[in-house]
């Protein structure tokens, strides 16, 4: 519990309320705490298996091989090193030969995953994969090494309760598979969704105590009031494109919803720069002027794209001299144009799964590139911008390893400030594979955003998008959603959220939903203080705005500038002032 204090020698007012509004302290859960724990080093030992192993039995393999055997044709020992139990597979021919254990999931269970893995040699990618009787769920992936211990972290859920495999597997047969501390931890609905509202507690929320007295500080009873959200601190938003310029029912129903905004092709360079030496950002700084004049952050997209079949056409036919020139004539105009401006940059986007500026430009292209931007733009955040890292499990490219490990690289380069950006192209989401991703990213303690959020059509899109964002608004850490929902009269990329007359599609009410429980709707809060003058509410982080009426008067006194902010401390204490 926190306490609350007003120093009536700083605040006497003639005729005056006084309001002290204490942060409390969280709450806690009853059901099992998810562990959002995960780490993207390679260490001499083996963390514990977390929830003691979960389902998994003998999962530090400190009975030998009780509960474990062959998957395929490998051999399989139990070794000891420096005290520690492990089981390797050794002898593989095919991808699949590894070591299993045998288990039964349920299909209304969510199952989060992990484990430590280590190869004989080389740097190898590794994956965990279940054997169901509807098919094979991957669950996780890793790049393993030699002489340490990585670790795998991911999930699943199955299309039916049945028997089922757990097994490892490598592309690399020449390598052993070595693993530990194995886990696997199942939780109802219910359980999962507590996780949520335990993490949204802890993360967006601060619970407050109002305490209203009169000019004697006296507590006064019965006073009524109502507390109005300005402003949502996290921030959530949706791509828009030029359309938006000209059409008033779209800029209405957009700027009562959105803090922050992603232009959809407006900032890329095949549209600033469609012919060579002729660049035009009429359309950019058109659609930064709109979020300006309506106080809605943007997000600089982007300035590369290392997709080959997303550069300016005249791109293709340059030399390797030409093509560098070229690159550093982009990144100067569309980042000086734009520094201090935009809140961030992805700067070589989906850069994960395509590689043309280091194919022209050597391996150091992308690294090249955002150190220069970095010197630019030194105060904003550098993204990474990629798909399918939280997406698809089955997606080595883009794996949460994959992307902490070129992150490492471009550190290691002089990149500084960088930031995961995960697209977020759903189709099916696979919540346990999701979370777990965030997981392991997070381990790097970098900014990280949900850039370009949407789910492909289908009678469940709806259901999807609020389990998505649901999802990723409770993950401590996420720190910003922007949709990829920009409208047009001819449809949308993937997902729209009105028609075309801007009535919500089922899409546009779950963000309306979210918005409302989120506290992003402007909706008021009401409340009626009790015999010690006090009322207590649980609220988002942002700004408020306080009305307060005493009782039996008709007279409101209201309060302008009442923030709740997170705070690293479990108390903070603000007071606010009004009179008549």
């Amino acid at each position: 519990m926190g306490f609350w204090h007003c120093d009536s020698a700083m605040i006497r007012l003639a005729f005056a309320l006084i309001i002290c509004v204490t942060i409390l302290s969280g709450f806690g859960a009853n059901a099992l705490k998810y562990d959002y724990t995960a780490s993207v080093e390679c260490l001499p030992f083996p963390h514990k298996p977390q929830y003691n192993g979960g389902i998994i039995k003998n999962p530090e393999l400190n009975h030998g091989l009780r509960a474990w055997s062959t998957f395929g044709n490998a051999k399989v020992d139990h070794r000891v090193s420096n005290g520690n139990n492990f089981i390797v597979a050794r002898s593989r021919n095919h991808s699949h030969d590894s070591v299993s254990q045998k288990i039964h999931l349920y299909k209304d269970k969510l199952y989060t995953f992990s484990a430590w893995v280590q190869v004989s040699e080389g740097k190898i990618p590794v994956r965990a994969v279940f054997k169901t009787i509807s098919g094979f769920k991957h669950a996780g992936a890793i790049i393993a090494e030699p002489n340490c211990w990585s670790m795998i972290k991911g999930g699943l859920t199955v299309d039916e309760s049945g028997p089922a495999e757990l097994y490892f597997e490598s592309e690399n047969t020449s390598v052993e598979i070595w693993v530990d501390s194995v886990s696997l931890q199942p939780f109802t609905t219910e359980e999962w969704r507590s996780h949520q509202e335990q993490s949204i507690e802890e993360k967006h929320k601060r619970k407050v105590r109002i305490h209203v007295m009169d000019k004697q500080d006296k507590p006064l009873a019965n006073a009524t009031f109502s507390i109005v959200q300005k402003k949502l601190s996290f921030p959530f938003g949706s791509a828009i494109n030029k359309n938006i310029l000209t059409n008033t029912a779209y800029q209405n129903w957009f700027t009562s919803r959105f803090t922050v905004t992603t232009f959809e092709n407006e900032m890329k360079w095949y549209a600033n720069e469609l012919t060579q030496g002729h660049v035009d950002y009429s359309a950019a700084d058109a659609l930064l002027k709109f979020a300006q004049q309506h106080g809605i952050s943007v997000r600089g997209h982007n300035v590369l794209w290392d997709d080959p079949r997303n550069q300016p056409s005249w791109v293709n036919s340059l030399s390797a001299s030409q093509l560098s020139a070229a690159v550093t004539r982009r990144i100067n105009s569309v980042m000086k144009r734009y520094k201090g401006q935009v809140i961030g940059w992805d700067v070589v986007n989906e850069n994960l799964h395509f590689s043309f500026f280091e194919s022209k430009l050597g391996p150091q292209a992308s690294a090249n590139a955002y150190k220069t931007a970095n010197f630019i733009d030194p105060s904003r955040t550098m993204f990474l911008n990629d798909y399918n890292t939280i997406e698809d499990s089955r997606d080595g490219a883009s794996s949460p390893s994959a992307y902490a490990n070129k992150i490492g690289n471009i550190q290691s380069s002089g990149g500084r400030n960088l930031g995961v950006g995960l697209e977020s192209h759903f189709s099916v989401p696979n919540l346990p594979y999701m979370r777990s991703a965030i997981d392991t990213l997070g381990a790097k303690g970098l900014p990280m955003w949900l850039t370009e959020l949407d789910v492909q059509s289908g009678q469940n899109q709806a259901m999807y998008l609020e389990q998505v964002l649901r999802e990723a608004h409770a993950h401590p850490k996420i720190n910003g959603i922007v949709l990829w929902t920009a409208w047009n009269p001819q449809g949308c990329y993937r997902m729209c959220l009105t028609d075309n007359s801007f009535r919500n599609l089922p899409t546009g009410d779950v963000v309306d939903k979210l918005l409302k429980e989120w506290g992003g709707a402007r909706q008021v809060l009401s409340g009626t203080t009790g015999p010690d003058g006090a009322f207590e509410a649980s609220l988002f982080h942002g700004d408020y705005q306080v009305t307060v009426t005493r009782p039996g008067a008709n007279n409101s006194y209201v309060v302008q500038g009442f923030e709740v902010a997170p705070t690293e401390t479990s108390q903070q204490k603000l007071i606010l002032r009004v009179s008549d």
